[in-house]
């Protein structure tokens, strides 16, 4: 998947009805690829000024993973990490387990904002050859 296209969907996203929270990104592992997680988080670092990863079990990587790379990309601060465990009906054994959860909360950067123009400012000039 092009990251035009990624960058698209994120622009067209509808946010979740059921939730209260604005800025929460669901993550998951299979999906959705890991840049259309970063861009949506910084779409809405933009809009809210920080965002909420949370992921279940597998998905934990992807969501420590996208921290990661808006850290080191200058773009985030980290706010504050919860870990839990949550029970998780399994339909298929007609039981519960427990999966573990991650919920990362991340700020802009001081930079965020400049950061973001120059990467605008970037595409756009790609846009033009």
């Amino acid at each position: 998947m092009a990251v035009e296209q990624i960058t698209e969907e994120v622009k067209n996203i509808a946010l979740a009805g059921d939730s209260d929270k604005k800025n929460l990104i669901q993550v998951s592992n299979t999906k959705k690829p890991l840049f259309f997680y970063v861009n949506l988080a910084k779409r809405y670092m933009q809009q809210h000024n920080e965002v909420e990863l949370s992921a279940l079990g597998m998905a934990i990587a992807t969501g420590v993973t996208v921290a990661e790379i808006l850290k080191n990309n200058g773009l985030a601060v980290t706010k504050k990490i919860t870990t839990s465990t949550v029970d998780i009906k399994d339909e298929s054994r007609g039981r519960s387990v427990q999966k573990a959860k991650i919920e990362i909360w991340l700020g802009k950067s001081d930079k965020f904002d400049e950061l973001i123009a120059e990467q605008d400012e970037a595409a756009a000039g790609e846009e033009e050859h």
